[in-house]
């Protein structure tokens, strides 16, 4: 990926609910904002895509939901590259590389290892005021 996330000129914002509805509203906007951005739902990094983004809105609606009354997904996208960062206002940090321990950490393992195999980045960023967070995906599209 030769573009840094500032630098991506494609931009959405969408805020939620943390509520169940959240999943489905966010993985429908993400396919309307992939296709006005000529990002075809063909494309094979999509699918997996979709998947990543389902299982993080998921997470903030079962895990933040009593702290962050939103969730907001965050889109940017340039030429070769694709990322969205899903944001809460609970401080819990969640470890993206740790292993896998039975049903613990499973999702977002499953979110690591997707990511890893469309060439992209995991990363969870702190509000500055360390009351939220952002786990931000990035995948190139080549």
């Amino acid at each position: 990926m030769t573009e840094r996330l500032e630098a991506l000129p494609l931009r959405h914002v969408l805020t939620l609910p943390t509520m169940g509805a959240a999943v489905r509203t966010a993985r429908e906007t993400t396919e309307q904002v992939l296709v006005e951005w000529g990002i075809g739902l063909n494309h094979p990094s999509v699918g997996p895509t979709l998947l990543i983004l389902s299982e993080l809105v998921t997470n903030s609606v079962r895990h933040a939901a009593v702290l962050s009354p939103n969730v907001t997904v965050l889109y940017a996208a340039g030429p070769d590259t694709f990322a969205f960062g899903v944001h809460d206002r609970h401080p819990y940090r969640p470890a993206l590389h740790a292993p896998a321990v039975g049903a613990a950490g499973g999702g977002l393992a499953t979110v690591t290892e997707l990511t890893m195999a469309l060439g992209g980045t995991a990363v969870v960023r702190d509000d500055a005021d360390g009351l939220g967070k952002s786990i931000w995906i990035t995948v190139p599209l080549r």
